[in-house]
């Protein structure tokens, strides 16, 4: 969930927002030169001379690439936990802790921070008492409303001590662009990019807010994430009909759970929930910087282990063991709303350490992008779809998801009407061989989509650490060039028979209500 910290609406949180679906597949093709065969492996050793690699004792790792056109860096904090790490009753405590990250710690953001925490320890012990009452159906009503008018207080009281907004403004009077942050299924990232003779308050900000923080107003950044689920859920016949599909796709996998979190657990989400959850997860070892731009290596290895070498040695959290059984038949969600309406499939499919990762890229790219595409030729030109686009993977990349489908109705034309051609394009990959020309198209424009990730700081910053967090080694970037290009006809007609199966499908649909005198 992307938040923008200038108070601009969270972007990111794509399952609940058309125009991100709609824009998935869309972008410019760049670097074509670079794209070819056999020109992975001369970009990668362009970047080997370029990447300093280095993990602190406490195990948190680094990833320095050099780029001294100006004066300027870049930095890319992925925290290898997302919703998918949630515990039950708990969801949303991921974004939650994005949040909190951005309201400083105990040096920053505080008049007195020895008032502060104990005006801070008054409030969770009332809300405690004050949820427990919530919870407890035999509470007095005249106790319950006491309780509640204390809370009110002691938070109040706790906010007078609070200077939450000190930690953006720092970085302000210092030049920042780009603050920002995000929280997926599968990971948290912090962004930003600061001047280059200010790498050093990076490495003291950066690391302050993941050793000392203090989780401050808390309460009221639950509102404002309530208020975000009612605008993107609530108020959303899509957000409604993603959510529903989500949890119909997944019956065991965390991935059905959204990301910004089921209303009734933020209802109840407590401070010290968040912190549990801080303390499991952020973690040196499950941490991951990648710094790009007008660097000194040496300079960072220096700020690096002085900053950051000062976060506890700890064990890496646990990986999920939860697997989604295998599905046995299709699922269907259909919801009926006065609003457009949608079509919205999923399949399932293996997680980024596929062989077949590289093929559902290319898929999507010749199902969905561009004019020449075949649901734009044969969906949008015979005017059954306004839009239809594919997505490669959903929710995430680190587990098996979803290869998952968004068609937009015409008027005049039923989802049903809609989901049936798309059936007959899937059909067609599995059964007739795409030409030639179709797949060299489409793995060039897979291959440009990953390199113009690389043409800015910020985008090598979050491309590098993510691949090295996501697969192990950063490499991987570019090693994945070399697998769109090895995949041929007879991998993308195998991948389409193994994954787009009736027994693996999930279909979830918004139709209009009808009148009794209409049939679908």
């Amino acid at each position: 969930m992307i938040r923008r910290i200038s108070g601009i609406s969270n972007e990111a949180y794509c399952v609940m927002q058309r125009k991100i679906y709609i824009n998935f597949i869309v972008g410019l093709i760049a670097a074509v030169g670079l794209v070819h065969s056999g020109k992975a492996e001369s970009l990668l050793e362009q970047f080997e001379h370029k990447v300093t690699e280095l993990t602190l004792e406490n195990g948190l790792t680094f990833l320095v690439i050099e780029r001294h056109e100006a004066p300027v860096v870049s930095f890319h904090t992925y925290a290898d936990v997302g919703s998918a790490n949630e515990p039950i009753g708990a969801t949303g405590v991921a974004h939650m802790f994005e949040h909190m990250a951005f309201k400083g710690t105990t040096s920053i953001g505080t008049k007195d921070i020895e008032k502060e925490m104990a005006a801070l320890k008054r409030q969770e012990r009332i809300y405690k008492r004050l949820r427990r009452a919530q919870l407890n159906r035999d509470t007095n009503p005249d106790k319950l409303d006491r309780l509640k008018k204390r809370f009110k207080k002691a938070r109040k009281e706790a906010e007078k001590w609070s200077q939450a907004q000190e930690f953006e403004r720092i970085l302000k009077r210092a030049g920042v662009n780009g603050l920002n942050a995000y929280t997926s299924a599968d990971a948290t990232g912090y962004m930003y990019s600061l001047p280059a003779n200010k790498v050093k308050l990076f490495f003291a900000m950066e690391s302050d807010r993941f050793l000392n923080p203090v989780m401050r107003e808390f309460y009221v950044e639950r509102d404002v994430v309530m208020e975000e689920r009612r605008q993107r859920v609530g108020s959303s016949p899509l957000g409604r009909l993603v959510e529903e599909w989500q949890a119909a796709a997944f019956i065991a996998h965390p991935y059905g759970q959204p990301t910004i979190g089921h209303m009734s657990d933020l209802k109840h989400l407590t401070r010290t929930q968040a912190r549990e959850f801080f303390e499991a997860y952020y973690v040196p070892k499950n941490l991951t910087i990648a710094i790009a731009g007008d660097v000194d290596p040496d300079q960072i290895r220096k700020l690096a282990e002085k900053y950051f070498g000062r976060l506890p040695s700890q064990p890496p959290p646990l990986p999920i063991v939860t697997e989604e059984p295998k599905q046995r038949g299709e699922r269907q969600v259909t919801l009926v709303e006065s609003t457009q309406p949608y079509v919205l499939m999923g399949y399932h499919r293996p997680s980024i350490h596929s062989p077949d990762h590289a093929t559902y890229l290319v898929l999507s790219d010749i199902l969905s992008r561009g004019r020449t595409s075949r649901f734009y030729q044969n969906l949008v030109e015979k005017e059954l779809a306004l839009q239809a686009n594919a997505f490669a993977s959903f929710p995430g990349n680190k587990n098996p998801g979803l290869f998952g489908i968004l068609g937009v109705p015409s008027k005049g034309v039923s989802p049903k009407k809609l989901e049936k051609a798309i059936l007959d394009e899937l059909d067609r990959l599995k059964t007739e061989a795409v030409s030639e020309q179709a797949l060299e198209r489409a793995k060039t424009r897979a291959r440009s989509d990953l390199i113009n990730g690389l043409d800015s700081n910020s985008g090598l910053a979050k491309q590098f650490s993510t691949f090295e967090a996501l697969t192990g080694n950063w490499r991987n970037l570019f090693r994945q060039l070399d697998d769109i290009d090895a995949v041929d006809q007879d991998d993308v007609k195998r991948v389409a028979k193994e994954t787009f199966k009736r027994s693996n499908r999930t279909v979830a649909r918004i139709r209009q209500a009808q009148r009794d005198n209409e049939k679908e």
